[in-house]
């Protein structure tokens, strides 16, 4: 059989760079043996006896040293499939490197370490435990900090707001699901948004959540050494098949999506059914703003993640509320133009779903280990006297900006109303944004919502939902021509527009359902029709008085919404306009309301809810915009 040379030179140079790839995974490991001293499987007690396994690693020295400390559910195990893993190193390779042992453990539960798990459940004292234990640890010079993105961040606040003394700093990145009520957000972790299931977390748990009947547990006997021989060959981790999402998700009743692909069976089944203000909430891993705060911190938030809002909502009530002055004044802030945790990906040319917003790299990890110099090695760095309270980005101008507050001093609301002639449906409607007050007479604009032929997500900010929703921002035009999208913009701006802070959505509505639910996309309009959305909303209407409570609309009777916010930094150029989309559906993004005031997650048929949106000087429906001034 003859190649031609071209096919050979491509099968060479795919050769070559495996191998490459192979001599410099270990190299990272020989580096890291050179310098650090590598304890594997220690096998942490908490105060309830359960112990946690923990991989330490510290550099070669007889003085004592901080340490970096990070917490996962997921699975950090060296060895897999018979091969040995570099990946896991790096990280402390990093952190030895700079002078600190890093402390990497399994949540209770997971892997190799006792206990069950549950997400965000297992006590904060297991956090608090951990840090006692350290702290006492001979190489340890008493001072700990945490980092992390996403899971390995959402467990900080919580343990943040029980204040151990060796608790020094925390850089929590993408940490949303740490976040339970906070100012407007009543999120409860994001598994919910206006009281719409968030359904990234049914295909999370699919590959998360741990299955009791199939987890071995080893001995109280099993030593360090046993483990770390086992774990050669035996990780724990299991292999799940792949799922297609895209079906998956649509599979009804909601709370055997799971279960209808032969998933684990875990936490999901008791979560799903639990309601906003269900009071098992409170008893896990969440922050709550009820509850002290006391670790300076260096907060970590992507403009297209599942969780910006309540993010930047928790960034500000620590700087409002922690009673320690310390603590109130060492809390900064990075608001990236990225996905969820993909801070370190950007790019020269970064493009978030398809659309480019410019060269968004920072020297991430030099400002992150200069914060924890100046905390946990008193390193007189200029951190954090130097560093801007605020730094983030701005698409459309693609540029970083800086400010002593957030959002920018600078930023006043502005009020657009919703107009039309009541004939807003699709992007080819009469829909209008304007700042001009609205008369009497506007008719509203009507449209039905079907649960069974739901608005279809297309990208936005979320992420964990496998191939079901890619998230970003993506071209929404198409979509727009659906009749079941009202669709209202402004007109074309003369002069360059910013919009940096929240979003704030009041809605008059009617149904003919006993509930429903109402979404809202903004957009950004460029010259050529292509509209890209900034950010996403939504609220079930049921829970338009307080998440404490659900209350049924009636036929015929309007009613004010005031949705959670939303939240971006954009300038809108010359000739782009801003754009919301308002409908009844955004999935798999956010579960379907199925329109009959039942609990949803048991339901396997629904009704079509005949939905109004008013906007006259009685039922003003706006929108309320950030706009930067010069």
């Amino acid at each position: 059989m003859k190649h031609s040379s071209t096919f050979v030179r491509t099968i060479l140079f795919i050769a070559l760079c495996v191998t490459h790839y192979a001599h410099a995974q270990e190299d990272i490991l020989k580096k890291l043996q050179d310098i650090a001293i590598i304890e594997q499987k220690v096998m942490m007690p908490m105060r309830d006896g359960v112990r946690l396994a923990t991989d330490i690693y510290r550099p070669k020295t007889d003085q004592k040293v901080p340490i970096i400390f990070s917490k996962t559910p997921y699975n950090f195990n060296s060895w897999g499939d018979g091969e040995q893993r570099m990946n896991s190193y790096q990280a402390a390779l990093d952190a030895v490197n700079r002078g600190y042992a890093y402390v990497v453990q399994n949540e209770r539960g997971k892997f190799f370490s006792e206990g069950e798990w549950d997400i965000l459940g297992p006590p904060t004292t297991d956090g608090y435990d951990a840090f006692s234990w350290m702290a006492k640890q001979p190489w340890s010079n008493g001072k700990i900090g945490t980092y992390g993105c996403s899971s390995t961040a959402e467990w900080q606040m919580a343990v943040a707001a029980l204040d151990h003394p060796a608790h020094a700093a925390m850089v929590p990145m993408g940490f949303g699901a740490g976040v339970g009520r906070v100012g407007s957000f009543y999120e409860q972790g994001n598994w919910y948004r206006g009281g719409a299931q968030q359904m990234l977390f049914t295909t999370w748990l699919y590959g998360t959540q741990t299955d009791q009947f199939a987890r071995p547990l080893f001995p109280k006997t099993a030593s360090s050494e046993d483990l770390t021989r086992v774990s050669r060959f035996y990780d724990l981790a299991p292999e799940m098949p792949k799922v297609d999402w895209v079906q998956g998700l649509k599979h009804l009743p909601v709370q055997d999506i799971i279960k209808n692909v032969n998933g684990q069976k875990g936490i999901y089944e008791k979560m799903i059914v639990r309601k906003p203000n269900d009071p098992d909430w409170y008893k896990g891993g969440l922050y709550h703003d009820n509850m002290p705060f006391g670790v300076p911190s260096y907060w970590f938030v992507s403009w297209y993640d599942v969780s910006t809002g309540p993010n930047l909502a928790l960034f500000n009530h620590v700087r409002k509320n922690a009673t320690d002055p310390q603590v109130r004044d060492n809390q900064y802030l990075v608001i990236a133009p990225t996905l969820h945790c993909a801070y370190k990906r950007a790019t020269a040319n970064t493009i978030v779903g398809e659309r480019s917003v410019g060269d968004a790299r920072l020297d991430y990890d030099s400002m992150i280990y200069g914060w924890f110099d100046h905390f946990l090695k008193d390193a007189n760095n200029g951190v954090p006297t130097n560093m801007p309270r605020v730094k983030y980005y701005t698409m459309g101008s693609n540029k970083w900006q800086t400010s002593d507050t957030w959002p920018p001093a600078n930023a006043e609301m502005t009020t657009y109303f919703l107009s039309s002639g009541g004939r807003a449906n699709s992007l080819y409607g009469d829909g209008k944004l304007t700042t001009r007050p609205l008369g009497k007479d506007e008719k509203p604009d009507a449209f039905a919502y079907d649960p069974n032929y739901p608005v279809p997500s297309y990208g936005g900010n979320v992420c964990c939902t496998g191939n079901a929703v890619q998230g970003g921002s993506f071209d929404q035009h198409q979509m727009e021509t659906r009749q079941d999208i009202l669709v209202y913009t402004t007109e074309p701006f003369a002069d360059g527009v910013e919009l940096t802070g929240s979003i704030e959505l009041t809605l008059y509505v009617s149904s003919d359902a006993k509930d429903t639910d109402f979404t809202v996309k903004l957009i950004d309009v460029y010259p050529d029709g292509k509209a890209y959305n900034l950010d996403e909303t939504i609220l079930r209407a049921r829970y338009r008085d307080g998440f404490d409570k659900e209350v049924w609309m009636e036929k015929g009777k309007v009613y004010k919404l005031t949705l959670s916010p939303m939240a971006t930094s954009n300038y809108f150029a010359p000739g782009h306009r801003i754009r919301i989309e308002v409908s009844s559906s955004n999935f798999p993004r956010f579960d379907r309301n199925m329109n009959t005031g039942g609990d949803n997650v048991s339901e396997t048929n629904g009704v079509v809810a005949h939905n109004q949106i008013f906007h006259t000087a009685q039922y003003p429906s706006q929108i309320r915009l950030p706009i930067v001034k010069k």
